[in-house]
């Protein structure tokens, strides 16, 4: 009698993305088939027949194509010209990852551009150090206010943001904007630096959230947007004299 390479119940009712690892979990290490993982299941269907056999079916096809679009199956190298696929490095890593679907989540937010100054933040993210990749992008936002700002090195963190928008002369102030705007844009930019920078810069922090940090790296984009726009309007400003 055949099995079926996932219970018919979890097939049927599991959430797309942990159906999916779990299809991922039975295909092992070596190459893959689509075409015998499908014809395998009809088979555990034939000696157990399901009601909804064919719903079955495309559910687990709808398992298959996750994985694909997430990049945790490829093509098998040596048959290019064959549907037989591997599971790919980045799939090994994760099949006995108990955040697994997190870190594909949190990856996903940062498929998109983001501004040339975070590579380094990018690059730690995918190596999975979260506490670097979070202090390198908001280090990238403080040595770009400074630039922008034109203030002296010895001026650091929340100081600096406070100094740069602040609501009276701040460089980077928008003269036009209404003053709750500028107090908030000076929140901001010392709130960020204060809890995501500073306490790195002093001492260890146990930052191993992966969607947290994905969304601390997409606020530094943010907030380098708002400085790279400031300095258009300063530019602007200046050509205008």
């Amino acid at each position: 009698m055949f099995l079926p390479v996932i219970p018919y119940e979890d097939v049927r009712n599991l959430p797309l993305p942990d159906l999916a690892m779990k299809l991922l979990a039975s295909l092992g290490s070596g190459t893959v088939n689509p075409n015998g993982t499908f014809r395998g299941f009809e088979q555990a269907m034939g000696d157990d027949p399901q009601p909804d056999g064919r719903a079955l079916l495309a559910r687990l096809g709808d398992a298959w194509a996750w994985l694909e679009s997430h990049g945790l199956l490829g093509p098998e190298t040596k048959s290019t010209t064959s549907v037989w696929q591997r599971v790919t490095e980045s799939g090994h890593e994760l099949i006995n990852d108990p955040n697994a679907i997190t870190k594909v989540w949190a990856a996903d937010r940062l498929a998109g551009s983001l501004d040339p100054l975070l590579s380094s933040a990018r690059s730690n993210f995918a190596l999975g150090d979260y506490e670097t990749a979070c202090f390198a992008a908001l280090k990238a936002v403080e040595v770009e206010v400074r630039r922008v700002a034109g203030l002296p090195n010895e001026l650091i963190g929340v100081n600096l943001m406070r100094k740069a928008f602040n609501t009276k002369d701040g460089v980077l102030t928008d003269s036009a904007a209404e003053g709750g705007e500028k107090e908030a844009t000076a929140n901001l930019f010392a709130g960020a630096i204060g809890a995501y920078k500073n306490p790195a810069s002093h001492r260890t922090v146990q930052f191993d959230e992966p969607m947290e940090a994905a969304e601390v790296i997409q606020l530094a984009d943010l907030l380098l947007r708002i400085v790279h726009r400031a300095e258009k309007r300063l530019a602007h400003e200046a050509e205008g004299r």
